[in-house]
């Protein structure tokens, strides 16, 4: 369909689908309706749908093709160490948020990762991942992030394992529940909502995707139900 440089092309496969290839030097001087000999494909982009695979285009247009090949770099050493196939989305999302986060290093803007400890917690192989993502990150492109952004690439490939949609659905019915029981709505200002949404999704994914839990402190929940019997009744409720 066209060249996005030298190493990139938008194509066509066999059923008509629009597909991202990358293989060395398999856009030099490629025209559209020019077929691309399938032994110099490296990597085929197959995305669910036509605007994700707009959007892949868009960002390789905008973006170093290099970007890319990091982050399927990460991608496939995540899939080889957690044994599972992560969603196609994730090339975008990883990507773009690659591309913001080098952008952020340059200007010397640093954004803390206020969930590093959770996230460490309970998605430590994901995290692991994350860790490897800032070596290959740095040895490509010679730059290196801090350990937040380990924990930010982690909720990706978190995400990438994963039916958000089911997810967002439950929170949303979580906190309608907890606006009745209340007879308002929790402010949606502030870091004690933000982390309240945020713990809702993290049990929504070990909802999804069962591990083993530590058992519960016994005395940590008998001092909530003393001391805080009506968000107890809340929290049973949900």
């Amino acid at each position: 369909v066209r060249a996005i440089g030298n190493n990139f092309v938008c194509a066509k496969d066999s059923s008509g689908h629009e597909v991202v290839l990358r293989g060395p030097g398999i856009g030099f001087k490629k025209a559209p309706g020019d077929v691309v000999a399938p032994s110099r494909v490296e990597k085929v982009y197959a995305l669910q749908d036509h605007s994700q695979s707009q959007r892949l285009t868009q960002l390789m247009v905008e973006l170093p093709p290099e970007y890319l090949e990091v982050s399927t770099q990460i991608i496939e050493s995540a899939e080889r160490l957690l044994g599972r196939h992560l969603s196609g989305n994730v090339y975008i999302t990883l990507t773009d948020h690659i591309s913001f986060a080098l952008q952020r290093h340059k200007n010397g803007v640093y954004y803390p990762n206020q969930l590093l400890w959770e996230i460490k917690t309970f998605y430590a192989q994901e995290y692991e991942v994350g860790q490897m993502a800032l070596e290959i990150i740095e040895s490509a492109l010679g730059v290196q992030l801090p350990e937040d952004e380990a924990g930010f690439i982690a909720l990706h490939i978190v995400n990438a394992q994963l039916d958000m949609v089911r997810i967002t659905e439950l929170v949303r019915e979580i906190m309608a529940e907890v606006a009745e029981f209340y007879g308002a709505a929790p402010c949606q200002q502030g870091l004690d909502y933000e982390r309240l949404i945020t713990h809702l999704k993290f049990l929504g994914q070990r909802l999804a995707r069962p591990r083993p839990q530590a058992r519960e402190d016994a005395t940590f929940q008998g001092m909530i139900r003393e001391h805080y019997p009506q968000a107890f009744a809340c929290a049973l409720r949900v």
